[in-house]
């Protein structure tokens, strides 16, 4: 009888602990009720879990809220009596500086990649020197922080050769993140199975067509999300470029600043257009590592 009774007790404790357990996997847990996933990286619920709240979806609405309310709702009132919306006024003017984010982003971020192939190539290449040169320039340039190569890039080799902000900018950008990119893409040569170069080889096929075949695609579908990643950082890192007296939106924000002096409130409104931006491409990348894993 107390056998049974404990067994008893056993099982009601089980049923009691499963039904207030949420689980953290929600492909295991069948429960309507919300729960809140935090994890290092994007995390992009998919459409059959809906009832999750995601950490992505906390911050990008959290951000969109924050942003829409301080625009529409918070006035103040100048020494003639006319109301009016600072934050809104803000927001319009910092703004502006976009294009000139993106543009410095999406031109450098090419380069990058440009750099960065070439790097990984010579990397992993047998010839000593092309190997050698590689290295040092993925120390080099891994060793300085991106605003030093940005200013002795146009201030310093500026005043040899005159160099456009803009195009300063984007050759410093692309220096900078080639040699991490170089990396990314040297781990995703080197990530392809040795078995599966050997059978092409054993099938007959040369150096070339074994890279163009079996390395380069399937290196592809290793390195995007990391490239995508990289896109990311650069967009964060493209502030950087306000020291060369590029109008983007951190300098839209000082230029905004040195004006009404409202820093608490621009500097606010400028980290919100940063995040704002960083959250939906961080979704798109989460996307794109999606349908790769889908497309196997």
């Amino acid at each position: 009888m107390d056998d049974n009774k404990t067994k008893i007790e056993q099982e009601v404790k089980k049923e009691i602990t499963k039904k207030k357990t949420i689980s953290v996997d929600p492909t295991l847990d069948k429960v309507d009720k919300p729960t809140i996933q935090m994890t290092d990286g994007v995390l992009i619920p998919s459409k059959k879990n809906k009832h999750l709240i995601s950490s992505w979806r906390i911050t990008f609405f959290g951000a969109l809220i924050l942003l829409a309310c301080l625009c529409i709702f918070v006035t103040k009132t100048n020494s003639k009596g006319i109301v009016t919306h600072p934050y809104w006024e803000i927001f319009k003017f910092t703004i502006k500086g976009a294009p000139t984010t993106f543009e410095c982003t999406i031109f450098a971020i090419i380069g990058a990649v440009i750099i960065g192939t070439l790097t990984g190539l010579g990397s992993v290449s047998k010839n000593k020197l092309i190997n050698g040169i590689c290295g040092v320039y993925v120390e080099l340039i891994r060793g300085i922080p991106l605003l030093v190569q940005l200013m002795f890039l146009y201030f310093a080799l500026g005043s040899i050769i005159h160099l456009e902000g803009t195009f300063a900018a984007i050759v410093a950008l692309s220096i900078c993140f080639g040699a991490y990119m170089g990396e990314i893409i040297r781990a995703g040569i080197q990530a392809v199975p040795k078995g599966q170069i050997e059978a092409a080889k054993a099938l007959g096929l040369s150096r070339t067509q074994v890279f163009w075949y079996v390395t380069f695609p399937q290196t592809v579908k290793i390195v995007l999300p990391a490239i995508g990643n990289e896109f990311i950082s650069m967009l964060k890192d493209s502030s950087l470029v306000s020291v060369l007296a590029l109008s983007d939106i951190l300098k839209r924000g000082r230029e905004y600043i040195s004006r009404t002096f409202m820093s608490l409130e621009t500097m606010l409104i400028v980290a919100l257009i940063y995040l704002i931006f960083t959250l939906i491409l961080s979704r798109l990348v989460g996307l794109m590592e999606e349908r790769l894993h889908k497309n196997g």
